[in-house]
């Protein structure tokens, strides 16, 4: 008597193909929740302007959110003075910031802080600004 074997597994019956459905829908829902608020990478170019950047050995960046908040930190370090321009890339979202940059010298303390304000749009995903050394104490 054919069938009445042990019973045969039937790929049609497994329990995650009946639930697939659903998690393919929970899946496209989440990532559409989330999408469009997700931070977008974007890349902050600084011109170093002015006479005074052979001097700098290092540039501590900070960029703050418009409650204060550390959000991005990146430190570069120079043999032979600054480039003349600095690249920083980053994720974030559409805002108002405020960049902080520490200059510091061979020898010595580090300088005043230059702080920059800076507005990102959701088009901005690169951004080129000029910037001057931080005058000495």
């Amino acid at each position: 008597m054919e069938g009445e074997g042990p019973r045969q597994r039937n790929w049609r019956r497994h329990p995650l193909l009946r639930r697939l459905p659903f998690l393919l829908v929970a899946a496209l829902g989440l990532w559409l929740w989330k999408g469009p608020d997700a931070p977008a990478q974007r890349e902050l170019v600084w011109r170093l302007e002015g006479p005074g950047w052979s001097e700098i050995r290092a540039l501590d960046f900070q960029v703050k959110n418009a409650q204060g908040e550390l959000v991005k930190r990146e430190t570069r370090s120079f043999q032979a003075g600054a480039p003349g321009e600095l690249s920083l890339t980053t994720d974030l979202p559409s805002g108002t910031y405020e960049v902080w940059v520490f200059a510091r010298g061979e020898s010595g303390p580090s300088r005043p802080p230059r702080v920059e304000r800076l507005t990102l749009g959701d088009e901005d995903v690169r951004v080129e600004r000029g910037l001057r050394v931080p005058v000495s104490r």
